[in-house]
């Protein structure tokens, strides 16, 4: 008797006739030959940019943080906005892997490993910005409370920027371990298929001797299930202990309570977008539509319009409490300076982005459109740039004393660095593109005879079996 683990009526995860061998093949084979026109293109801009960036920051480290347009009233510029946008972006990753996993959502195993990667990557471009904002990059290891002979010069934990740096490497380090425990099946495959000895050698010890026995494929789950329940409140913390950077000021427009779940939603909001965005190249250019469908995007895009929906609602309820807490410094920064003012053009661009535009998603055609999801992916990141901008210097610019009120623009050290994190991101992507499988291999094999398509198919075929038979028997019977 066949048995049916998932109904028909679900759309395949995996389309095409497949078999193991065949999802072995179409995964692999990008790593074994050599890349296209297109990825040695993108990968020459991308070490362009950091090229660029290393020179930025090497300007900056020599000349000061006084090359920067950072100023008596805005503090807090490009660096920090650049921070909490990267750190936004590494959320989708986690919260793929890990919630998802939880709650044994089949269609994360299609998009789950390059959202894992882009985690990794991003966390590393956040952090780069509040150490190289400390001016005195040398002293960086002053933000650790390790013991020293320095006498008591300890960090100060009531500090929110402190539990910034436990929040962040904690997130980074449980990333990199869920990430690098779910190659290991995949390693194990590409070594097996190696024609030299060096890659042979190379992805043998990236495998940590993977043997696929049944005791390494328990140990393996048992692993990613506590991996799984320790990231889950890491994608909640994480950005909840950025928010606390600006809520637990004074500050106009950040001391609000709200600002811990509404970074959260953006931050996924923004993660889900940027994984839309790099999956739609990636599956184009290696060839991966079967296995990245569209049945994945709509998915994504539904996180994308809920979550964005939540910001929304969350910049209505803080204009609201601007307007009814009747003080006038906050009503002052909301309305006056935030929505119109010399930086109001910011917050237009925030609200159309984030708000306004997502909206399409409500519409099933646009959830399954190639070209809609790859605009609106870009877009969004766009608008969440610019929330983080508007929340940052839009609530600095205009200070208590109108004689240190100033307009805030970058300096072209404060672009490059910027610029050069991006030459890092894609720097790396390119590489993980390269020679690490863009797919989890061994857990496309795992959903493929419920998911795959012709698997389906055959599914539909026995359901109709047993009606076709009662049919033929009563008309026998007559």
């Amino acid at each position: 008797m066949h048995l049916k683990y998932e109904s028909t009526l679900r759309e395949p995860l995996v389309d095409g006739v497949k078999d193991y061998h065949q999802v072995t093949e179409d995964i692999i084979s990008p790593i074994e030959g050599k890349p296209g026109t297109l990825w040695y293109v993108g990968f020459f801009i991308s070490l362009t940019l950091l090229g660029f960036g290393a020179f930025s920051v090497f300007w900056q480290i020599y000349f000061g943080v006084g090359v920067w347009n950072l100023n008596k009233t805005i503090g807090w510029g490009w660096d920090i906005t650049n921070f909490v946008w990267w750190v936004g972006i590494g959320h989708a990753g986690t919260l793929i892997s890990a919630i998802l996993l939880l709650f044994r959502q089949g269609w994360r195993t299609g998009v789950n490993r390059a959202a894992e990667a882009m985690t990794i990557f991003a966390v590393m471009c956040a952090g780069q910005f509040p150490i190289i904002h400390m001016g005195r990059v040398w002293m960086a290891f002053f933000i650790l409370p390790y013991p020293n002979t320095r006498g008591p010069v300890w960090v100060n934990f009531n500090s929110p920027l402190l539990w910034d740096v436990f929040a962040i490497s904690t997130y980074f380090t449980v990333s990199l371990l869920f990430w690098y425990s779910g190659l290991l099946p995949d390693f194990a495959s590409v070594r097996d298929r190696a024609k030299t000895k060096l890659r042979k050698l190379l992805y043998g010890v990236a495998a940590f001797g993977w043997t696929g026995s049944t005791k390494h494929w328990q140990r393996h789950e048992a692993l990613s299930l506590v991996l799984a329940g320790l990231a889950t409140p890491l994608v909640l913390s994480v950005h909840t202990i950025v928010s606390f950077d600006f809520a637990t000021s004074v500050i106009p427009g950040w001391h609000t309570t709200i600002f811990p779940p509404y970074f959260v939603a953006g931050a996924i909001f923004s993660g889900f977008a940027m994984v839309q965005t790099l999956l739609i190249i990636t599956r184009k250019i290696l060839h991966l539509e079967e296995y990245i469908t569209l049945g994945h995007m709509e998915a994504m895009n539904k996180v994308i319009v809920l979550t964005g929906s939540v910001v929304g609602c969350a910049y209505l309820t803080e204009l609201f409490m601007a307007w009814y807490g009747a003080n006038p410094y906050e009503f002052a920064t909301f309305f006056k300076y935030r929505a119109a003012g010399p930086l109001g053009w910011s917050y237009w661009i925030m609200m159309t982005c984030n708000v306004i535009t997502p909206q399409v998603f409500w519409f099933r055609k646009m959830r399954r459109s190639v070209a809609v999801t790859f605009v609106m992916s870009i877009i969004v990141n766009i608008g969440m740039w610019f929330e983080r901008f508007v929340i940052i210097c839009t609530s600095l610019y205009r200070d208590y004393l109108p004689s240190s009120w100033a307009y805030y623009r970058p300096s072209w050290p404060e672009v490059g660095f910027y610029m050069g994190t991006f030459g890092l991101f894609f720097t790396c992507y390119f590489l993980f593109a390269k020679y690490f499988p863009v797919i989890a291999l061994a857990e496309i094999k795992s959903i493929l005879k419920t998911s795959g398509e012709n698997y389906k198919e055959k599914m539909v075929v026995y359901e109709e079996e047993p009606a076709e038979k009662f049919a033929h028997d009563v008309a026998h019977a007559h």
